[in-house]
Formats: structure tokens, sequence, C-alpha cells
């Protein structure tokens, strides 16, 4: 299998991916966020062709199973606007859900998550690109446990990547010790998201170390004051010798989240300053190219959770 990225309008080499944002949704749903649903295909398209104008090729939805990620009409967006996009299978917190769903799917976590990303997403056609799942705050809860050790599961039988949703921003090592240690996912084939939201420089180096992709996303978020602190963030982990593990993202959650346009248009000069213009372009087109391009699955490689 030749390394490449899975979007909604089939597999492309890495190299074509171009500027990403690399967390952000196009549609969302959750009963924790009533009345603030995206469900609009029309606000999809404009957010995406803002995006595209500023120069950004790609995004990657990592809204997962059963939270209304509009699978759809991702084909006809990306082909409309000219934007590669990327879904997602997985599974977020069990409060996303309603109790009786996850009920019926937790038994064949694995094999759902595998078929939505070799068959497709229901009856769509449309493959998802990568694997979601979430821990919870400061610890790694029983749903958290079943979701990524069906994950983990499903990296191994396709080389999908997996991308992490970090409780505001917390217990990031013991995603890696339980995805990597336990479960044998091979630590650059995970993503870590939020990790701005904690800000806590060695828990983000050690994960660095440790090989992770770390993914700073949500940015100008009013409940979590990240904007200030991610160049000095973003530089610390530079002069350490991590820019080739960085990823942006704008992750849009509720309408008014500025999203994918300020990541490019705000967020990206202001970076510049701080780290230069060609680690920046490293952020935003090179380690999303590795990050999210598929693998050849481990002959033998380990099978726990299929």
């Amino acid at each position: 299998m030749v390394a490449a990225v899975r979007t909604v309008l089939g597999d492309i080499a890495p190299g074509e991916l171009g500027v990403c944002d690399s967390h952000d949704h196009l549609f969302l749903r959750s009963p924790v966020l009533p009345g603030q649903e995206l469900d609009d295909p029309l606000s999809a398209a404009e957010r995406l062709r803002a995006f595209h104008a500023l120069g950004g090729r790609a995004v990657v939805q990592w809204t997962p199973h059963g939270m209304g990620r509009g699978a759809d009409a991702l084909a006809a967006l990306s082909r409309a606007t000219g934007t590669h996009v990327v879904a997602a299978t997985g599974l977020h917190q069990a409060v996303h859900y309603p109790p009786e769903l996850l009920d019926r799917i937790k038994d064949d976590l694995a094999a759902l998550f595998v078929a939505e990303l070799t068959e497709g997403i229901g009856a769509t056609g449309v493959r998802a690109g990568l694997i979601k799942v979430a821990g919870a705050f400061h610890t790694l809860d029983a749903h958290a446990r079943l979701t990524m050790t069906a994950a983990a599961g499903a990296h191994h039988r396709t080389g999908a990547p997996i991308a992490v949703h970090l409780e505001l921003g917390t217990a990031a090592l013991d995603v890696l010790e339980l995805l990597c240690g336990e479960l044998g996912v091979p630590p650059h084939r995970v993503i870590l998201g939020h990790l701005g939201r904690s800000p806590d420089g060695v828990v983000q180096r050690e994960a660095a170390r440790a090989g992770a992709f770390l993914a700073f996303d949500g940015p100008s978020r009013a409940n979590h004051a990240t904007d200030w602190r991610l160049p000095e963030e973003l530089a610390e982990l530079a002069g350490a010798g991590f820019t080739g593990q960085l990823l942006l993202g704008g992750d849009t959650t509720v309408p008014e989240t500025p999203g994918m346009p300020y990541l490019l248009r705000r967020l990206r000069p202001r970076l510049e300053e701080v780290l230069g213009a060609e680690a920046v372009e490293t952020v935003l087109v090179a380690n999303p190219a590795r990050a999210f391009a598929f693998e050849a699955p481990v002959a033998g490689g380990p099978s726990r959770g299929a």
C-alpha cells in the first residue's frame, strides 16, 4: 500500500493535500450543544470558499460517527469549492450520544470503524480518512478505553491515523500509554488534539518526544484563552526540535467560532513573526501530509480490539 490521504473524493498522494486545516468541523450535532448545530451545507460551502480564497486547500473534519457529520454532503462540497475534505469515523465522549445508540454499537466498534474507513459511511460511498476518539478530563474513563481499543484495532487493520480529543487538553500521556504502550499503535500515527487548552510545556514536550503529532486548535475560543499563549508554546516546541510534529486547526464547533478563515487570515501571519514563514509552512503543509496519510498495516501486527 502506497501512503495516501483518504479524502471524501478518494485517495490522493500526501503531497497533493496542500495548506491544511488539521482539525475542523463543517457539520456537527450534539445534545450538549442544543441550538448550536452546524447543519447548513450553504454555510459550510461559504466557510470552505473563504478558506480556499486565503490559500487553504484541505480541511480535516473530526466529526465522528453519530454526530451529524454530513457525510452525504461532503463530496459535493469538496467538488464545488475545490477543497480536499477528510472525513472521520470513531466516537466522541459518551455524553454526546443517546445511551441506546452506544448500547447498539459498542460490541462491534472496531468493525464499524473499519467499514467506514474501507467501504464507506452508510450508503454515501464516502470513506472516512481518520479515526476520532476522545479522553476524559485528566483521565481515561471506561468509554474512552473502549473506543480507543476499537480504534487501535481498526488502525492495525487499515493503517488509518487516530485523532484524539483531549478534554481541556488533559490526559495526553495517558492516551499515549494506552494507544501506544498497551495497544501497539505507533506514536506517529496518533494526533493529540486541544493541547493548547492545557499549557503544560512539560507534558507537551514529553508527548512530542514520544513521537505523536500535537494539534493546536480552536483559536479565539473565548472560554479557552488559547490565542495569546499559542506563539510562545509553538516557539518552545519548535526550539526543542519538534516543528515536524505540530499541526494547526480551526475547530469550528458552534456557528460563531471564527474557524478556518481566521486560521490563515490572522493566525498564520502572527505565527510567522515568531516561528518564521518556513516553519509555519511546515506546520500547515508538510506535517498534515504525513499525519493524515494511511500507512500499510503491519503484517501480523497487534489485533486487540479488532
